[in-house]
């Protein structure tokens, strides 16, 4: 499926999607763009209102807002794609989408599609979007991307994942939440809820794809940092929420794919992650793809950029298999 991210970042009026569904949409769910979207095991991830919540506004969005795209995420929730025949491994998958939407499909739906045959139990987690009134804005990503791994974690014999064997995997602006968890999930982001909330939030590995890394000029996406910082953050706001910042030997093995004509998210973005990972001497793989540009999903036909996901599952292989 393409989508034009440019043209869904305009502004305009919008439908809310009928029955108990806590997502802003334009109609009805095309079930062609999401199979198996709604009918997919759901984790909610708070048992109660999401942190912050005393400032949440629904967006108005245009009519012919593209249902692919989720926004007004007030009940974040983790949506489960198990596969026939389980082998312990396990990825939370973090769309992407600006932190404007969260894009359920290529970087979703597709994605649980793509895995679920090799074995890995798929939660897709529709995080909430900072830009929407929560308060503790530059938090809000990371409080859900914690609170998912955790929660994982913690019924993985429930779900029939190995507990040592939880990865996470982010696109675009997902892949900047995900290599937030990477570099900060030790970070004290909320306060703890119940039990689940003194397991280790550290991921067991991670996969970033086409990601916004840093947050610094001259190589951030800058709508992305807009949505999640504000208008006019400090620099040590912006050094805070720049993961190739925070780097340590303590983080896990991690793999990322870019395309190298990229026009929306820098490749640097991908390169400056490396290398602080290498510096570190954490265990890292980088593929730079000569095509694909931004957004690529599980690839695109005839292009080497749709590779990654058989060189992903062959490198988290070697990233589990002693465990």
């Amino acid at each position: 499926m393409s989508i034009n991210r440019r043209h869904v970042l305009q502004g305009g009026a919008a439908l809310t999607l009928a029955g108990t569904s806590p997502f802003t949409v334009a109609g009805p769910i095309d079930a062609a763009a999401v199979s198996g979207w709604p009918s997919a095991e759901i984790i909610r991830l708070w048992p109660d209102a999401a942190p912050g919540h005393a400032g949440f506004h629904t967006p108005t969005l245009p009519a012919d807002w593209p249902v692919v795209f989720l926004r007004g995420v007030e009940i974040p929730t983790l949506h489960v794609y198990r596969p026939e025949r389980p082998d312990g491994r396990a990825l939370l998958v973090c769309p992407g989408g600006s932190y404007v939407f969260v894009s359920i499909a290529n970087e979703g739906v597709d994605v649980a599609k793509a895995f679920t045959p090799y074995g890995f139990t798929v939660f897709v987690l529709v995080y909430r979007l900072p830009g929407e009134g929560w308060q503790a804005r530059s938090d809000v990503p990371l409080q859900d991307a914690q609170r998912a791994l955790r929660l994982i974690r913690d019924r993985a014999q429930a779900l029939q994942i190995n507990p040592t064997q939880i990865g996470v995997m982010g696109f675009s602006a997902g892949g900047h939440l995900a290599a937030s968890l990477l570099t900060g999930w030790q970070e004290t982001v909320y306060s703890p809820i119940d039990a689940a909330d003194d397991i280790s939030a550290r991921p067991d590995y991670a996969a970033l794809l086409y990601p916004v890394v840093t947050l610094s000029d001259p190589y951030t996406h800058h709508d992305s940092r807009r949505c999640l910082l504000g208008d006019t953050p400090s620099p040590a706001l912006i050094a805070q929420r720049s993961p190739e910042q925070h780097v340590t030997s303590t983080n896990p093995p991690c793999f990322i794919a870019h395309a190298a004509d990229d026009e929306t998210v820098p490749v640097d973005n991908a390169v400056l992650l490396y290398t602080a990972l290498r510096q570190a001497q954490v265990p890292a793989e980088l593929h730079l793809f000569e095509r694909g540009n931004h957004a690529f999903g599980i690839g695109i036909p005839g292009l080497p950029c749709g590779a990654w996901t058989t060189m992903l599952e062959q490198w988290t292989q070697r990233h589990t298999k002693n465990v």
